[in-house]
């Protein structure tokens, strides 16, 4: 049974992003429920080498709040 709500996995996940990526800007487009825990998937603007790219992102927060594992991708 979960231990945290999806909102509050959804919270973590961006404002760990926030300060992982250095942004104001993290958009989430789903929120799974898994065995271990969430998986919270989405985007979030990066700046490389001075051209604008998106990023997107799958992050794993398990039941107790903690980031258990991020997933990078350019698209």
């Amino acid at each position: 049974m979960p231990q945290m709500s999806k909102e509050s996995a959804s919270q973590i996940a961006v404002e760990f992003l926030k300060q992982q990526k250095n942004t104001d800007r993290v958009d989430v487009a789903v929120v799974e429920e898994q065995d271990d825990g969430w998986t919270v998937r989405g985007t979030c603007p990066i700046d490389l080498e001075g051209h604008p790219w998106v990023e997107k992102f799958a992050v794993v927060v398990d039941w107790k709040g903690k980031i258990k594992d991020i997933n990078y991708g350019l698209l």
